[in-house]
């Protein structure tokens, strides 16, 4: 079971009993307003950065042979999802009889041994989005393709919420973040593999950013930050037990090819896939049908603060244009689209409730560039 620390003040606690530590942080971490509480927390400490935003398989082996050349006995994780992956890669490489190899393909689809309990894991997230602090899963890129790892040995054993961190955050970090977190909420709540728990995880994603967006993006409040905080920790909880959906399965390709950060490309896409979706209710997957699914599409809209689905929509992209975040726009719109319709993750959309052809998919590009 996972614990959740809401204070950098909590870091001892949760490094009790480890001897040296693994750190891994990103490109932020120098400019952190906990960088002293990580310096000096008493337990002697390896630092590990050599990584890009979206982290390569040879830098994340870079990593497993530092842990194992200085011997550490815990992970702390410091910075955005990429850091946090990182060291769930890192985590799982070294427990697993498999290394490295299970990082990549063919292993990387199965679930591999690994006792996580072995090598306590810490994350201090320093971004409000991807809730990878409280996932099994992790991303890296291995011969240009994107591979997801997961594994329950690498949840975090401690997840350390701190708020302050996000008062530095460029804003359109802040934007593109938060509208990652509010993506999970709404995907994982008419994900096929939904549950009662995860329905509870998605409404408090949900509820909290539509109650605390303008305060946090415009007015940087702190205790805004503090609640779009927990919303993503809340979002990340709610994938855990999902997986995502269409709306992230069609953004990865966005962000490579239009450089578009990972929430940005998502936030494009997940209104007008919501809406082919309430269009063609007759075309659900999900075994618990398509007035079930109305009812959940009923219930993103209530806990967004509108009276139905279509209202919801709207109200998506009412919050893009307020932030700027804008759709890409193509000028070899052709070439994009074959291009586009080729990269979409088939898994996902196994877990999208209304089916998604090729036909479709194309479609929902040509609407978002």
């Amino acid at each position: 079971m996972q614990v959740i620390y809401n204070g950098i003040s909590h870091l001892g606690e949760a490094l009790e009993g480890v001897t040296k530590v693994f750190v891994v942080c990103d490109s932020s971490y120098p400019f952190l307003n906990i960088k002293h509480d990580i310096e000096n927390m008493g337990t002697p400490h390896v630092l590990f950065s050599d990584f890009t935003p979206n982290p390569l398989y040879d830098q994340v082996c870079k990593g497993v042979d530092l842990f194992q050349i200085t011997k550490c006995d815990s992970i702390l994780a410091v910075g955005g999802g990429s850091a946090i992956d990182v060291a769930k890669c890192i985590k799982l490489a070294v427990l697993t009889k498999d290394g490295n190899a299970a990082l990549i393909p063919p292993l990387v689809s199965t679930r591999v041994e690994c006792d996580g309990s072995k090598i306590p894991f810490i994350a201090i997230p320093t971004t409000a989005g991807t809730g990878s602090e409280s996932t099994h899963n992790a991303v890296m890129y291995y011969e240009g393709a994107k591979q997801t790892v997961t594994n329950e040995g690498v949840l975090p054993d401690y997840a350390i919420l701190e708020p302050s961190v996000l008062k530095t955050l460029p804003l359109y970090q802040k934007k593109c973040t938060m509208m990652d977190a509010l993506c999970q909420g709404i995907e994982s709540w008419w994900s096929v593999n939904s549950t009662e728990e995860s329905y509870e995880y998605s409404r408090k994603t949900i509820e909290l950013i539509m109650e605390n967006w303008r305060k946090y993006i415009f007015e940087n409040d702190d205790e805004a930050a503090v609640q779009i905080m927990l919303a993503a920790n809340y979002g990340g909880k709610a994938i855990n037990i999902t997986q995502t959906t269409a709306a992230h399965a069609m953004s990865y390709k966005l962000t490579s090819l239009y450089k578009l950060p990972h929430g940005h490309a998502v936030a494009v896409c997940l209104p007008e896939i919501w809406e082919y979706m309430l269009n063609n209710l007759d075309k659900c997957i999900d075994k618990r049908g398509s007035d079930y699914l109305l009812d959940i599409f009923m219930d993103i809209a209530h806990a967004m603060g509108c009276e139905n689905p279509h209202q919801a929509i709207v109200c998506l992209r009412h919050m893009m244009v307020d932030m700027e975040l804008w759709n890409p726009v193509s000028d070899r719109k052709e070439d994009d689209l074959l291009m586009l319709s080729a990269s979409v993750n088939l898994v996902r959309l196994k877990n999208n409730p209304i089916e998604l052809k090729d036909k479709t998919i194309r479609y929902l590009y040509d609407t978002i560039i």
